[in-house]
């Protein structure tokens, strides 16, 4: 159920105590409330809460192809994920971040972008950039430090840079969102060139103030933009109860704009939730924010080691509604073929296989790129710095002689 633009005082039943929870999940109310927007149940059959009755109108817009691409992509990424995270333990990554947990909240939102759209990532969402057709090596050149940046976003699907400042693109996006009212490119009735924004960022940079002063921002000037909130319970050892004593979709309301909780490890509820608030933005209709309720199964990112906070009965828990079985329960209750589930597991090895070749065949660029696009023009100064640089490394190999 969404919260109006009014309702920003959250029910005596929704206030937490300070008190770190034995489990999030419960404590959150993933299981049984009536509040989080749930399509498939946890053991994998289509129960559509009441919450969810809205939005099941959007499940329309998938066929069984869809279905399978869902799929897909989960299971390749996670297979990615693994083998990134091997990549940097073997000394090929400076850091690895892991999305395991999260794939069926990332896999859902995307598909519910439009090819116009313009995506806001944080530094997690690597199936998203997948889905918007980034190749993912592109993600491993980043962190194995030899980028200056990472990626054009025009040239990968309006996908942006990763941010590894936390919240600095909820900042970002709003910003370019208030560009597309300027320039005319959102709310003209035309559902084939209107164009949002949609910005992925987690629990714990909600509690930073760029998160805060973008949704000041997007409010006051009614942006056509998402705020998606991947909600995973962990903000590095930091747990969402320590951070907020009511669920955070519910601080939407204090903004003036509609906030939905959905459970971020049901990929149909995912995909709908966001389908609708994406199609309330380009109509014009102002922002919205979605929390959605997933899990960090794995470390925040390779530099971490979370069995030093963390519950092992919470993990049991979350990893017992894993997005990937759900799912695939789900379309085995319908009847896909076993042929088609084992195609995808083959498919995910290969993928992950290619991507370890071609991650280890990358190199460092030219020592002179850092000088370039440092303005849009050419300038003196740089030029001038350039040629310092190239005459003190030739310096060098005189020395030699």
């Amino acid at each position: 159920m969404s919260a109006t633009r009014n309702d920003s005082t959250a029910p005596a039943s929704d206030v937490r105590t300070a008190a770190v929870p034995s489990s999030a999940g419960v404590e959150f109310g993933l299981d049984g409330a009536e509040t989080c927007v749930r399509m498939i149940s946890p053991n994998g059959a289509f129960e559509p809460n009441a919450a969810a009755e809205e939005y099941l109108p959007y499940l329309d817009r998938l066929t069984e192809a869809d279905h399978r691409r869902f799929y897909r992509d989960m299971v390749v990424v996670r297979r990615f994920d693994t083998e990134a995270a091997n990549l940097q333990r073997q000394g090929q990554l400076a850091l690895w971040v892991p999305s395991h947990g999260q794939e069926a909240a990332q896999v859902g939102s995307a598909y519910a972008t439009r090819l116009q759209d313009h995506v806001f990532p944080s530094y997690r969402e690597h199936v998203v950039g997948m889905i918007r057709g980034l190749d993912v090596v592109d993600i491993l050149r980043m962190l194995r430090g030899v980028t200056l940046g990472g990626w054009v976003p025009e040239e990968h699907g309006n996908f942006h840079l990763y941010t590894l400042v936390l919240a600095a693109q909820t900042l970002h996006s709003t910003g370019y969102a208030m560009g597309m009212q300027l320039d005319g490119s959102t709310a003209t009735g035309n559902p084939e060139t209107d164009q949002a924004v949609i910005v992925y960022y987690g629990d714990g940079a909600s509690s930073q103030g760029d998160a805060n002063e973008a949704l000041v921002f997007a409010a006051s000037y009614q942006t056509p933009q998402v705020f998606f909130l991947q909600n995973n319970h962990w903000a590095i050892s930091v747990p969402v109860a320590r951070q907020s004593r009511t669920p955070l979709y519910l601080r939407a309301g204090g903004f003036g704009m509609p906030g939905t909780q959905v459970d971020g490890n049901d990929v149909l509820a995912s995909f709908a939730v966001t389908a609708k608030s994406m199609d309330d933005a380009r109509a014009g209709l102002g922002p919205s924010l979605i929390e959605a309720l997933t899990y960090r199964v794995g470390a925040h990112t390779t530099a971490d080691d979370p069995t030093k906070y963390r519950d092992p009965d919470e993990l049991a828990y979350w990893v017992a509604r894993d997005p990937i079985v759900r799912f695939r329960s789900y379309l085995q209750s319908r009847g896909i073929e076993q042929q088609f589930l084992d195609s995808v597991e083959e498919e995910a090895a290969d993928f992950a296989a290619d991507t370890r070749r071609r991650a280890l065949e990358v190199t460092g660029p030219e020592q002179s790129v850092i000088f370039d696009n440092v303005y849009a023009e050419p300038h003196p100064l740089v030029a001038e710095q350039k040629a310092w640089l190239a005459r003190y490394e030739a310096s060098f190999d005189e020395g030699k002689n």
